[in-house]
Parts: structure tokens; sequence; C-alpha cells
């Protein structure tokens, strides 16, 4: 390790909502942090990654292809990034001694379960994503022994659109708006995941995967309700639908809801609950209100 503070890190995808929140986190733990978006470094270039990752302790992999329905019609560009990218990303860690965090999915689930799936439920992904997101966990758990695969999902934060900045936004254009109340998940604050990865690091939690979501459940309905009303906003202008109603090319989750107890095991503290983050991120969040 590095002499200087907590190490040297890397992270990937710096372009991206979570590399948003994530870089201020870790360098504020002591990290010195180096961020490379997409334009310094192409990850499905295993000599570029070879080349950034050397010298760091710590990589944070957050590249990664997240059209989720654009992946439908071109698999190949996703498998590209989110499981050869992850591959390259994995393998320059391995030979550098760098420990890694690749950022995953609830996608990898075939999403139908009725209880919170555990990190060692069978994968079944259902769409074009889920498949080139597992595919890039079998890299990194395959080829980088000391590697933390983090899965997550529902993610809001200031770094890029979202669907809290996408409720308050539409608040101020229409008197009502239709959101489906047929998927539930754990809506999660890019800050949350960011300090949660700083705490699994430096906990040493073993290697593997583990699930960083906030704890609890709530559909789509109900967190744009929760935003509304947490904004002075009526809540009753947030009107239920279904799925079917807005058909997309890639098949969406009915069930995301993930099991913290690898964590616990590990002693690091999950997430809070999906309300209480919600109410301390629109604190801070800099969405434009209505």
């Amino acid at each position: 390790m590095s002499d200087a503070g907590a190490g040297r890190a890397l992270v990937t995808g710096a372009g991206g909502m979570l590399a948003h929140d994530l870089v201020p986190v870790l360098r504020a733990a002591g990290w010195v942090v180096t961020a490379l978006g997409r334009s310094d470094l192409d990850i499905t270039d295993a000599v570029q990654c070879m080349a950034a990752v050397e010298g760091h302790d710590l990589v944070v992999n957050a590249a990664a292809y997240t059209a989720v329905d654009a992946a439908e019609s071109d698999e190949a560009a996703a498998f590209a990034v989110n499981a050869v990218g992850a591959a390259n990303v994995a393998r320059a860690c391995s030979r550098s001694s760098a420990r890694l965090v690749h950022i995953s999915t609830d996608y990898v689930f075939n999403g139908i379960a009725t209880e919170p799936y555990a990190v060692d439920h069978p994968i079944a992904p259902r769409s074009a994503y889920g498949r080139t997101k597992a595919a890039g966990e079998w890299a990194v758990t395959a080829l980088c022994p000391e590697s933390w695969v983090l899965r997550t999902g529902w993610l809001y934060g200031a770094g890029g659109p979202n669907f809290v900045s996408t409720m308050l936004r539409m608040a101020g254009e229409r008197e009502t708006v239709s959101v489906v109340d047929d998927q539930t998940g754990q809506p999660t604050w890019t800050v949350d995941l960011a300090d949660l990865i700083v705490r699994l690091v430096e906990a040493k939690a073993p290697y593997g995967t583990h699930h960083g979501t906030s704890a609890g459940q709530m559909t789509w309905f109900r967190f744009a309700q929760a935003v509304f009303e947490l904004n002075g906003l009526d809540r009753h202008r947030v009107k239920p639908t279904t799925t079917d109603c807005f058909p997309r090319p890639a098949p969406r989750p009915a069930w995301s809801v993930l099991s913290h107890a690898s964590l616990k095991q590990a002693e690091v503290k999950p997430i809070g609950s999906v309300e209480e983050r919600l109410h301390a991120a629109l604190k801070t969040l800099a969405v434009e209100r209505p």
C-alpha cells in the first residue's frame, strides 16, 4: 500500500452518477484518487487498463454500459464494456496486486422472487444488459481473487439524470404523474453507496459478492409519492399504473429487493432505510424543485 493516506485509488467511469459522489468520499477517507472517464480510459482496451491500474492500491470499476433498452438490439456493445471491459480491469488489478470493487446490478436475477435475493441465489438474467453484467461478475471473480462484486440498483444522485429529479421536473410540468406500481425495489442514493464502498474496503470484508442497496423496499409508485411528500407536494397527484402500460424493449424486474446478510456477517453496517435516506438526500440533491 502507498504511504499516502489510505493509498492510491482509481475510479473508472468517472463521468457517471456513482463516481460523481464516490470520488469526494474516497478523498475524504484519505485516498489519493485518479478518476478516469470514458474519454480517458477505454476499458475494452486491455493495454490501456494495464497502464491505468499500475501503481494503484484500489480500483473501483464504475464504468458500465447501462443503456438497458439499447442493449437488447446491440448486446455485443454492452458485452464489450460490461464483460470484456470488466475482465480487462480485473486482470490488470490482479497483475498489479490492486484490490478491486466491481459494481454490478440486480438485473442478474430473474426478478420474480418474493423475498430478498441472497448473494448466492442462482442468477438468471432476463435481459441483454443483465446477461452482460452477469458475465462481468464471473470474469471479475475468476480473474481477480482480491475483489468485491457489489450489486446495486435503483440509483439516484446529483451526478446524472435520475428518478428523483425526473419526478420533481414532471411535478412542475403536469398536474398528475403516472408511475408503475408493480415493480418493487430499493431506491439507493449514490452518496450512500459511495460510503458503503469505502466502509467495505476499510473493514477488509471477505472478498466475493455483496449487496449495496438501501434497506426496506417500495414500488416506483410509492417512491414517487415519497418524493412528492418530502417536497411538500400532494402525493395524490401521483397515480398508479402497470408495467404493461409502458412497454419497453428490455424486461424490467418485478422484484429487485436484495438481502444484506453478507454485509452483516462481515460486520459492515448496511445502508439505512429507503425512506430515511431519501429524506437525507433531498436536503442536498442539486435538483430543480417546482
